[in-house]
């Protein structure tokens, strides 16, 4: 909502979110009509060896990217709930953003991680989902009780603002799950288009609803002043924010090993024919966590990372490859309601890539990672507004 302006923002959200439902399910028609059950086998049998190169190299980096993210919002987040606990000062080890990654990582993520079946991750993932549940409910309160005392930025409610295709990289990032989408697919019990539809209706349903109220209690309430991780806008002694950024930490804790799943599934298709014995599937789970982790210790600025992996990764993923690989073997006419949207949605993939990496490079996010806010100081608000042009 901050890159894109707050009504653009979300008119933007649902037209990522029909584009992501539209393409979810093409993807799928395109396996039914090659007669593959993979992502990469799909690229591959439409475009060859070159098309299934260039899938595979995105479909690691998207969720790889995604791990390091994860691991970054896991060191902001858990490093204040613990500032919070009585007696652990900004000199304990609690709170080094370092050691937090080090021990989710090696306690939770890689354990959960080893998993060799997909569907074993279905009550963790409940889990997780309640949890957003409850850090929605934790972000709609606070835009009641806190946002008066957060003084709104210049132009917060323009209409639309020139960040916007980058905007939509990050919509994208959120949205996708066509990388993990075959996995998903065959753990269905019964596998059928129907099916398959029916599930992605009601996922990206729930998922743009829960966005929209998000960003607009979010947005409501910080408007100019948001940061990449929302939760770096609430000041320190919140208890109810506290309480979230511990539920915050613990989803995405959940959620990392789904991502840690395809990267291996990539890694095993590209290197080892797609078969892992119990030794190699450790070690590539092992190494893949390593150097993830090894990069979140040492970058630490989330917005930038959103906007790069959406706009480099997602987009391709979401937009491009399901309708090229569409377009290719559909043998409808070209004037066929599916194939005109493939096309559009195809055209639209390509703009917002090479413009929001253009956008981005030129126009990065500022990032004020783990700086208590200026509103978090009475005093400093006051100074703050008396600045503020008339």
């Amino acid at each position: 909502m901050k890159e894109a302006g707050f009504p653009l923002g979300v008119l933007l959200l649902f037209v990522v979110a029909y584009i992501t439902d539209y393409s979810i399910i093409l993807l799928i028609k395109g396996g039914n009509l090659s007669s593959t059950n993979t992502y990469q086998e799909l690229v591959r049998k439409t475009y060859g060896r070159a098309g299934y190169i260039i899938l595979s190299t995105l479909q690691f980096l998207y969720p790889f990217i995604a791990m390091i993210s994860y691991n970054i919002i896991t060191g902001d987040t858990l490093t204040k709930v613990f500032q919070r606990i009585p007696g652990v000062g900004l000199d304990n080890v609690l709170t080094d953003r370092h050691f937090i990654i080090l021990l989710t990582t090696i306690i939770f993520t890689l354990p959960i991680s080893l998993y060799q079946d997909i569907a074993k991750l279905g009550k963790i993932s409940l889990i997780s989902l309640i949890l957003t549940i409850v850090i929605l409910i934790i972000v709609m309160v606070r835009t009641v009780t806190f946002s008066p005392q957060v003084p709104k930025s210049e132009n917060a409610w323009t209409f639309a603002k020139s960040n916007a295709v980058q905007a939509i990289g990050v919509m994208s990032f959120a949205f996708i799950c066509n990388h993990n989408s075959f996995l998903i697919y065959g753990s269905l019990e019964e596998p059928t288009l129907k099916n398959w539809s029916q599930v992605t209706h009601v996922s990206v349903s729930l998922a743009v609803v829960i966005s929209v109220v998000f960003a607009t209690c979010g947005y409501m309430t910080f408007t100019g002043y948001t940061e990449g991780d929302i939760f770096e806008n609430y000041c320190r002694d919140d208890n109810l924010a506290t309480f979230g950024r511990f539920c915050y930490g613990v989803t995405v804790i959940l959620t990392f090993p789904l991502e840690c799943f395809v990267t291996r599934e990539v890694v095993a298709n590209v290197f080892f024919h797609g078969n892992l014995s119990t030794v190699f599937h450790v070690v590539v789970t092992v190494v893949i966590i390593a150097v993830a982790t090894g990069v979140s210790l040492v970058y630490d600025c989330l917005g930038i990372v959103l906007e790069l992996n959406g706009v480099l990764s997602a987009t391709p993923l979401v937009f491009i490859i399901p309708s090229a690989c569409y377009l290719r073997l559909s043998k409808e006419r070209w004037n066929h309601s599916d194939n005109l949207i493939s096309s559009l949605i195809l055209a639209l993939g390509v703009l917002v890539m090479a413009v929001g990496f253009v956008m981005t490079v030129l126009h990065p996010q500022e990032c004020s990672h783990g700086k208590e806010m200026f509103y978090c100081f009475p005093s400093n608000v006051s100074v703050h507004n008396s600045t503020l042009p008339p």
